[in-house]
């Protein structure tokens, strides 16, 4: 074990016994006696999930555990993740989405039992942002848990709303900078708010939330991590908190507004045709209608932009969308879940996606965690057995030890000719410290959105880049410096190689056809890959396109085309709704 998973085992150790301190010693304090205006549910939960619940199917951080009939606190923790999950109470708006009578008492049953187990102070549900999140639901859904309880219950769970909101008080700054805090401060503006005696902890909250957007949202509306998945749960969190102080006759603050101004195009940018995000580091498409909702309700009017939007480009034309990564992932301890995806780019066409990333692999474990992190698994250029970042060591850092990158490009470029929007021209030097070599790619997105052509060019830029070059070159036997470029299939799509190996035809569920086309300078091959999406049980198989070449003198340029082929037709246009398939 490494020093610093020792030191972050520690820190964690510390923290869990503060939390816990902070937990207990609320749970003597002060309780709520009630609401002080009726709380209106505000998250929104799946139907499916919910009945999948109800059935005694509990899948969370990607396991699944088939326990009818059993209590969500009987079930086997397989994973820290999984307790989390059970603790954070997100499946409260699933089941609250299916709004029968055994739902409400199922969610009553789990509600007091988490009360009856863990209220004063016990087990891994006492970390700041997990009680908030937890307390946000409680309060959405309150109508729902009171509904037809004797008064003992509600008067547990009074108590149990205050001395949450207690701890948070206490202890929301000992949260990780980012989503982590703004669900705790969020938790405890929403809590202090709606409950009666909690009102004196508001003002300390409103003014720290408006210090964290000052300090956590940049001028591009953009956050350190440079998550799309994680950027929308901010900006959700700030929209309800919004909300919650319009309602209760409160001032938002000028930190407060020009955050949520500032984030709303920066999504709208990040957006797909069908409503979901871009998927990098580490973040997924969103909650089916979340992001939609989020945007509709903040009433901003700042448009998708070419970019830098966070550091991601986008083009569009007629029905095509074009999402780049054009800048240096994070760094630090926010390069936790970051991924070498420089220059990596997703193509939907519609509301039906093309060209994706592999995704993030955490839910299915570590080995899938990093795999889901490195170039390969993103579609741009690679060479052979690195990554345009690489990752460090394991450091103990939370409460489960992370991989920071340690080594990412130092320049990253992004040059618009013309039309931002329909051409843009790439850069990165990732691959200089370990081959000399320069990743550059041009694309060229057609003014009606037919046809997308790119360029990508691996060269030795400057004489000492050259050099480099020349000492690997000969290390290889002058065998070449072997590269790919990958272009990884969304599994919806059918793949097939065409006119005789030549080329990939992609079939979309819309009836769109896509054909992709090269220059010949590279082999072409249609291989294996998966689509690692959250919320299932294991992997999506999927394929990928592979141009596979060798570097043999100081550049080597390999041309590209998706051409739409076919296009949808009228009468059955995007009609099929996937929301809900698990």
């Amino acid at each position: 074990m490494t020093q610093g998973v020792k030191t972050g085992q520690n820190q964690a150790r510390i923290s869990y016994i503060l939390n816990r301190f902070a937990a207990r010693r609320a749970a003597r304090g002060q309780a709520a006696s009630g609401f002080v205006s009726q709380p209106e549910p505000r998250t929104i939960g799946s139907f499916a999930k919910g009945r999948q619940l109800m059935a005694g199917n509990f899948l969370f951080a990607g396991f699944l555990i088939e326990a009818p009939d059993q209590s969500i606190w009987n079930l086997p923790v397989p994973d820290p993740a999984f307790d989390e999950a059970l603790h954070g109470f997100t499946w409260l708006d699933d089941l609250a989405a299916v709004g029968d009578r055994q739902s409400r008492v199922l969610s009553q049953d789990w509600v007091g039992d988490w009360i009856t187990r863990f209220g004063d102070g016990s087990g891994m549900g006492w970390q700041p942002d997990l009680t908030g999140r937890r307390v946000i639901r409680w309060i959405n859904h309150a109508l729902m848990l009171l509904n037809g309880q004797e008064r003992s219950f509600a008067n547990q769970f009074f108590a149990s709303l205050g001395a949450q909101t207690q701890y948070l008080s206490r202890r929301w700054k000992s949260a990780p900078p980012g989503l982590p805090r703004f669900e705790a401060l969020t938790g405890l503006i929403y809590a202090s708010l709606s409950l009666t005696g909690m009102e004196a902890l508001a003002d300390p909250a409103i003014q720290a939330l408006s210090r964290e957007c000052d300090a956590q949202i940049d001028a591009q509306g953009g956050i350190p991590t440079r998550n799309p998945e994680e950027l929308l749960e901010v900006f959700t969190l700030l929209g309800w908190a919004r909300i919650a102080l319009r309602e209760a006759g409160r001032n938002i603050s000028v930190e407060h507004l020009s955050a949520i101004d500032r984030i709303a195009p920066t999504l709208r940018t990040l957006r797909h045709a069908d409503g979901t995000l871009a998927r990098f580091h580490g973040g997924g498409r969103g909650a089916e209608g979340r992001l939609d909702q989020v945007l509709s309700g903040s009433q901003t009017k700042g448009a998708a932009q070419p970019g830098p939007a966070m550091g991601f480009a986008r083009m569009q034309a007629g029905r095509c969308t074009v999402i780049v990564d054009a800048a240096t992932p994070p760094k630090g301890a926010a390069s936790a879940d970051a991924h070498a995806s420089t220059l990596a780019f997703e193509l939907s066409s519609g509301r039906r996606q093309v060209i994706v990333s592999c995704g993030s692999g955490e839910q299915f474990g570590r080995e899938w965690h990093r795999a889901g992190r490195a170039t390969p698994s993103h579609s741009t250029l690679s060479i052979e057995g690195f990554s345009s970042s690489r990752l460090g060591p394991e450091r103990g850092l939370g409460r489960s030890p992370a991989i920071w990158l340690d080594e990412t490009p130092s320049q990253t470029w992004a040059k618009t000719e013309h039309d931002p929007f329909h051409h843009r021209i790439f850069g990165h030097d990732g691959y200089v410290p370990t081959h000399g070599m320069t990743h550059m790619r041009e694309l060229l997105l057609s003014p009606d959105g037919r046809l997308l052509k790119g360029c990508d060019t691996l060269g030795a830029m400057t004489a000492q880049d050259r050099r480099r070059f020349e000492t690997i070159f000969e290390r290889e036997k002058l065998r070449g410096i072997p590269f790919d470029i990958r272009f990884h299939i969304h599994p919806d799509a059918d793949a097939t190689l065409d006119m005789g190996g030549h080329a990939v035809s992609i079939a979309l569920k819309s009836g769109e056809i896509w054909v992709f086309r090269h220059d010949e300078v590279a082999q072409l091959a249609l291989e294996p890959s998966v689509y690692l999406e959250k919320g299932r049980i294991r992997p999506r198989p999927a394929l990928q396109i592979v141009l596979s070449s060798k570097v043999l003198d100081y550049a080597c340029q390999i041309n590209w085309t998706f051409a739409k082929a076919q296009d949808t037709p009228a009468a059955i246009r995007d009609l099929e709704d996937d929301s809900d398939r698990v």
